[in-house]
């Protein structure tokens, strides 16, 4: 750092650069070994100041914008001033009759904003990570989900070794290896699940799910009302991620404190130069956001805000200290013009807001949290992000053996090799001619710093002491001290691009001036406060129809009573009573003869009046809900003779010009915003996560992070977060038709799963598990059924046997019986015979014969049976495996339609078209 004393600069010497941080921003192409403490206070201090310009120019459109949306009175839209927008308006209708700067608030706005908000919570567009070309095949992709699987099963391999050691049981070789072989670990339970899936559809499904967890713990649903609600008013919105040391936080900040700078052709904040917002916060709020990076020092020094004293900046009249001395310029300068006063006038607040003064207190000023105490216990906090330039180098290095070596280098790299160069046909020295050693190309990229302030709520700089009140203090987003982002949001098209840790956008500002739906509503809505006023004040005014009489009419005595002269009272409370006014007009009770005989009714009532100025509020109020395509359908208003069709006709009119601003939110800011939330999401989970990122991701994932860190982001292979209706009506129909197909076999489990899945990807994964276990117990089926028939066939071929048995059996018994018959009568005819003398009777012989031929006769016949039930059985068993095989191809051809049908229902369109061809 250099420093000069009084004598060196009156005898003219200059600094470098110039530290007065209220009137320019340092230079920002310096090396890093430059970029100390002081030069980011001194970017804080200057982005700040800007930004309180800003703020300045902005807060008070904007504060009226948010009165206006709640149905307050700001009294100052009423008064005829040169910077009140609508003075014409309100001289034109308070020329008339001035009371009504009287007001009271008669809403439209408040309404109209209620409407679309309300609207709005029941559109709620819900966000999904849709993979682009999600029917591509990519050998990189393939390549990493091969990764990620070597990976989980060596880890699930260790996993079951282990558990087997500490169980302490003997497996033998052969069954260790088929526990250890890749089909069984790929059917372990806590990696079953990546099998089923792409690499593509792991990371979709992965979005998804850290979605839903991050809409649970950052109220997402309750900050996007509060967003689209400040669109609505202020036409802004600012999303801000904030990076803590193992976590993230998603902040939506207030559009009136933010200030920022970008180009005029960029869209949205976070291409933007600087960005930033001023708060007052309390000293307890302090210390629980950034005490952990804050010194024991620093948080001690907090305690000086305790009472707020008076600002201890130099102020006009004081001695000069030196705080407003330029060192770049002359003492000749600085002495003279401009003056010392003149730029303490400048740099420093004046009482009145208007041109200047606290506008942060004055922003605030009006809430319940600091209306009772104002700033006394309030610290101004200003967080700044802005884009500096760092220098890297490309480095072009050839070994000795012609390799080549490319590497991206920062401006701390020394080249070690002496580059030789071929300058015969040019002398430039580039990487092109380099033939040995190394050649670096030096180029400057952006990159974002950020920092915190925190101080006293009134101007402060880098290095001002003050006895009395708080010197502020500088620290980092994610670090005690000022400096770089951990994590850079890469760019949207550009390869060194980066972008501000701050998503939002000024919708309508492209060549014009920021209008809100507030704005195009106000004059119309200003009209109306001030005729509806005007006719409170006719109504209060009003005389009615009132009597002409002569007051010596009236009688002094009446009804009982003594009522005394010209006493109309009296006269009054009789007519109230008793609808009738009594008259006496005798001399004795007039005393003098009446001269006005005649009596009259006038009718004092402003009904034309009040009728010019109820459609002049009708007028106002047409115009207003025409002004941004709102009719009284919409707005639960009744319309007399408009039919059914008309009324929706209508309606759908009135959608169609409001749905701008719902788009404008939902489908084009919202998905950057998810999108930046899942990119610093994927850092933290590939960076030392929290405890509770932990217990979000599945194995694969915490592999996947491990290996591929922030090098890969969802966008750089076409996962892109969307809100489209597209998406949100195919994810919608899927579901659908999950839900209501009766052939799909999914089980209660699958539907259920179906109706929570965030993305078309998980569905699809759900409706293939269901598939696929529907064509397993298909196949089970059917095999079932093949069982069935063949011991059907089996149990009628016993069935047949047994009948032909116990015909066989009966059938002999017969025969037995005949024979045994026969042997009987015969035995009657030869008992008493012997012809042949061989001292046997004739019928033993014959019954010995007979014998001797009946087993013979068996014998034949068991033979012949034995031979017919062969062919018999040779027959069934064709028959049986006749129908066997039939059975088999019927279970063939099923399973080939089946096949035939997965197969045309997976199949991609190019593939279809391209086999047409």
């Amino acid at each position: 750092m250099q420093i000069l004393n009084a004598l060196q600069l009156k005898n003219g010497a200059k600094a470098e650069y110039n530290r007065m941080g209220s009137l320019m921003q340092p230079v920002q192409f310096l090396p890093e070994k430059e970029k100390d403490q002081e030069w980011a206070a001194w970017n804080i201090d200057w982005i700040e100041n800007q930004g309180i310009k800003q703020l300045r120019r902005n807060a008070r459109r904007l504060l009226k914008n948010y009165k206006l949306a709640k149905g307050i009175i700001d009294k100052t839209d009423y008064i005829i001033e040169d910077d009140n927008d609508y003075a014409d308006l309100v001289d034109i209708l308070t020329k008339e009759d001035a009371s009504a700067l009287e007001l009271k608030f008669y809403p439209i706005i408040p309404n109209v904003i209620n409407v679309l908000v309300g609207e709005f919570a029941k559109k709620y567009a819900k966000v999904t990570f849709r993979a682009v070309d999600d029917l591509s095949y990519n050998e990189m992709l393939e390549q990493k989900r091969l990764m990620i699987e070597e990976t989980l099963l060596a880890d699930a391999a260790t996993e079951l070794i282990q558990k087997l050691a500490m169980s302490g049981a003997q497996i033998p070789d052969e069954q260790m290896q088929q526990l250890l072989s890749k089909e069984n670990l790929m059917t372990l339970p806590q990696i079953e699940e990546f099998f089923k899936k792409d690499y593509r559809s792991l990371v979709e499904e992965w979005a998804g799910h850290q979605l839903k967890v991050d809409e649970e713990r950052f109220k997402m649903y309750e900050l996007e009302e509060r967003a689209f609600r400040d669109m609505l008013i202020t036409d802004r919105e600012f999303w801000h991620f904030r990076m803590g040391e193992d976590d993230y936080e998603l902040e939506l900040w207030n559009p009136v404190l933010t200030f920022y700078h970008k180009s005029p052709d960029n869209r949205y904040i976070s291409q933007s130069n600087w960005v930033g917002k001023s708060d007052m916060m309390t000293v307890s709020d302090v210390i629980d956001k950034y005490g952990y990076l804050m010194t024991e020092e620093e948080l001690k020094s907090l305690e000086a805000i305790y009472p707020a004293r008076s600002a201890g900046y130099a102020i006009p009249g004081t001695p000069n200290d030196g705080s407003f001395y330029d060192a770049t310029k002359s003492h000749e300068w600085n002495t003279n013009m401009p003056s010392l006063g003149y730029r303490q006038f400048v740099t420093n607040y004046e009482i009145n807001t208007k041109y200047g003064g606290d506008i942060v207190n004055w922003i605030l000023g009006e809430s319940e949290d600091v209306f009772d105490f104002g700033d006394t216990y309030m610290l101004r906090v200003t967080t700044v992000y802005w884009k500096t330039q760092r220098r890297v180098g490309h480095l072009t290095k050839i070994m000795p053996d012609g390799e080549i070596i490319q590497d991206i280098v920062s401006d701390t790299y020394r080249v070690l090799e002496k580059p030789i160069y071929n300058t015969t046909v040019s002398k430039n020295k580039t990487a092109e001619n380099l033939l040995e050693g190394e050649h670096v190309e030096w180029i400057w990229i952006n990159e974002v710093w950020g920092g915190v302030k925190i101080g006293p709520n009134h101007p402060t700089y880098w290095g001002m002491v003050q006895d009395d009140s708080l010197t502020p203090l500088y620290i980092g987003v994610d670090r005690p001290k000022p400096g770089r982002l951990k994590f850079q949001f890469k760019g949207d098209n550009t390869l060194y691009g980066c972008k501000l840790p701050v998503e939002g956008a000024v919708f309508s500002d492209r060549n014009t001036k920021s209008t809100s739906l507030v704005d195009l509503m106000k004059p119309y809505q200003i009209g109306y406060n001030i005729v509806n006023n005007q006719i409170a004040d006719i109504l209060v005014d009003e005389l009615g129809t009132v009597i002409l009489l002569d007051q010596n009419s009236l009688p002094r005595h009446s009804m009982g009573e003594d009522w005394g002269k010209h006493n109309l009272a009296n006269a009054y409370v009789a007519m109230k009573n008793f609808q009738m006014l009594p008259l006496d007009t005798s001399i004795t009770n007039t005393e003098n003869a009446l001269n006005f005989q005649h009596y009259q009714v006038l009718s004092l009532e402003q009904t034309n009046r009040l009728l010019s100025r109820t459609q002049l509020a009708n007028y106002f109020k047409g115009q207003a809900f025409e002004t941004i395509g709102i009719n009284m359908q919409r707005m639960g208003g009744m319309v007399e003779q408009q039919t059914a069709t008309g009324v929706q006709a209508s309606l759908e009119s009135s959608y169609a010009q409001t749905e701008v601003y719902f788009i404008q939110h939902s489908d084009h800011l919202m998905p950057r915003v998810h999108q930046m939330r899942t990119d610093l999401a994927q850092y933290y989970h590939s960076n030392n996560p929290s405890i509770r990122l932990q217990y979000i991701t599945t194995e694969a994932e915490k592999v996947n992070f491990s290996m591929n860190g922030t090098n890969l982001l969802l966008r750089d292979f076409n996962v892109f977060c969307t809100t489209k209706a597209n998406h949100r009506q195919v994810l919608e129909q899927l579901k659908q038709m999950a839900l209501t197909n009766n052939t799909s076999g999914a089980s209660i489990y699958d539907l259920g799963n179906i109706i929570k899945a965030e993305s078309i990807a998980e569905v699809t994964h759900i409706m293939k598990d269901a598939e696929q276990k529907q064509t397993a117990q298909k196949q089970a089926e059917m095999q079932q059924i093949q069982q069935l028939k063949e011991q059907e066939i089996q149990a009628r071929q016993q069935e047949a046997m047994m009948k032909m048995q116990f015909e066989q059996q009966e059938a002999e018994r017969d025969r037995q019986k005949d024979i045994t018959v026969a042997e009987i009568r015969a035995a009657g005819y030869g008992a008493m015979q012997d012809i042949n003398q061989n001292k046997q009777s004739d019928f033993q012989d014959a019954l010995k014969d007979i014998r001797d031929s009946e087993k013979y006769q068996e014998q034949m016949n068991l033979n012949r049976e034995k031979e017919t039930n062969k062919k018999d059985m040779m027959t069934q068993k064709i028959a049986l495996e006749r129908e066997k095989l039939q059975t088999q191809q019927n279970i063939a051809q099923k399973q080939l339609e089946i096949a035939q049908e997965n197969k045309n229902r997976y199949d991609s369109p190019g593939s279809k078209k391209s086999e047409k061809e």
